[in-house]
């Protein structure tokens, strides 16, 4: 015979889910900030994982592991972790196909806007900063193996990322490019960037591009350090 709590408590576990040794509930681990699926968390802080490059999801995780990333909670769950093992949990989330909700109306002015979008498809020659299509793929859902995409973020997040980019809390394997690109952009391109992205729609493809777009006229190829794929 049991008494309250007690039978409540054992009713539950009778009727759980069998656990089951995969990584969908081993991940359980990140999709309690990272949202049901990856899907991304309840504030800007914690960005999808869903359908993102397997190298970009990798790199990072090896970059938190080593410190090149700062969040206190993720380096210590990735401490013990080894490489293998940071390999099946990549390709795991890379490997999900979740849709996209649509995004918010934007709220910065149209020339903040216009701004945004000419930084993130034509960049600005004499300032030397790239455009963001240059690398993150013509639709800016990302290039294979290693490069994210930057729709379907919220605009606090680029902001933060960015942000630590240009102040050197988020760093990368050299040679750093987007730590030298951020450096570049003033705080009102910041805004205007994020702003533009943030509440750009994701197209009918969401996944990532095989390949960089060709450069375009005047631009010089950019390398970036990552962790072998």
């Amino acid at each position: 015979m049991c008494l309250g709590a007690m039978c409540l408590l054992g009713a539950t576990a009778l009727n759980a889910a069998p656990f089951e040794d995969n990584l969908g509930q081993r991940t359980l681990a990140c999709t309690g900030c990272h949202g049901p699926q990856g899907r991304s968390g309840p504030d800007a802080y914690y960005p999808r994982l869903a359908g993102k490059p397997a190298g970009y999801l990798y790199n990072q995780l090896i970059n938190m592991q080593e410190g090149r990333r700062q969040y206190a909670l993720m380096q210590g769950l990735l401490a013990p972790l080894q490489p293998a093992y940071l390999h099946a949990i990549a390709d795991y989330f890379s490997a999900l196909d979740i849709p996209y909700p649509p995004p918010p109306p934007p709220k910065a002015a149209p020339e903040v806007l216009a701004r945004g979008a000419q930084l993130a498809q034509r960049g600005e020659a004499q300032s030397q900063i790239p455009a963001c299509v240059q690398c993150h793929g013509s639709a800016l859902t990302g290039t294979q193996p290693s490069v994210p995409g930057l729709l379907g973020l919220p605009r606090d997040y680029l902001n933060a990322q960015l942000g630590a980019w240009k102040n050197g809390l988020r760093k990368a394997q050299a040679p750093d490019c987007m730590a030298a690109i951020a450096q570049k952009l003033s705080d009102a391109d910041v805004h205007a960037l994020s702003s533009w992205l943030a509440a750009q729609a994701l197209p009918a493809k969401t996944k990532p591009a095989e390949h960089p777009p060709p450069l375009a006229t005047g631009a010089s190829a950019i390398r970036c350090g990552s962790v072998p794929w």
